[in-house]
């Protein structure tokens, strides 16, 4: 019995150690990917047992966005989206609490991710 409970935690510690390491991948692709758009501000919020949120935003040399990665959840299944939100506004115009009405989570990020230095 004991065998076989150590036998399914193993199991399932290495499906954890594959599955994030899926993520971390999809992510830096992704990543990789906004970083040759232009400048990229990064913000992140959540806690232990909030989902995590995640938010760059690229912007060319008119601070106007040119790209963006959202991700957001509790999981390895989380995957990097777009907010389309905001796709071609300048910076100014963006305000996190109108994006995200019932989410402070991603405003929090957003807001993080928006706090780009100029230069």
């Amino acid at each position: 019995m004991v065998s076989a409970l150590v036998t399914v935690a193993v199991i399932a510690w290495c499906a954890q150690l594959a599955l994030g390491y899926w993520q971390i991948s999809r992510f830096n692709n992704a990543f990789d990917r906004l970083c040759q758009q232009g400048r990229v501000g990064v913000g992140r919020s959540g806690g232990r047992f909030k989902p995590r949120v995640v938010v760059a935003v690229a912007v060319d040399d008119n601070q106007r966005v040119t790209d963006t990665l959202f991700m957001k959840g509790l999981t390895v299944f989380a995957r990097p989206g777009k907010i389309a939100d905001i796709q071609g506004k300048h910076l100014n115009e963006l305000q996190p609490d109108v994006i995200f009405p019932h989410d402070p989570l991603s405003q929090n990020a957003l807001s993080l991710a928006l706090n780009l230095k100029h230069g």
